[in-house]
């Protein structure tokens, strides 16, 4: 349930849409936010399925996702 930001514009036909109003995008832009809700490790490598939403917490799209195109955020300092 990690919180992430887009590094690379996601294409439209990428995107599982919630919200019919949304099919008029192209695409997701950098900086977006999104949440990891699954992770599929294949050996090679993890995808991760993240859900966007609004700022009232309603689902409008969802895409999987690479690990070169998201950035994790961090909230707090991990001290060691």
């Amino acid at each position: 349930m990690d919180s992430v930001a887009i590094l690379k514009p996601i294409a439209n036909t990428r995107l599982a849409l919630v919200e019919p109003e949304y099919a008029s995008i192209s695409s997701l832009p950098v900086g977006l936010v999104g949440t990891i809700v699954e992770v599929y490790d294949t050996g090679k490598e993890c995808q991760y399925l993240v859900e966007f939403a609004d700022s009232q917490g309603s689902e409008y799209a969802m895409a999987m996702l690479k690990a070169d195109e998201i950035f994790v955020l961090q909230y707090e300092l991990a001290v060691a």
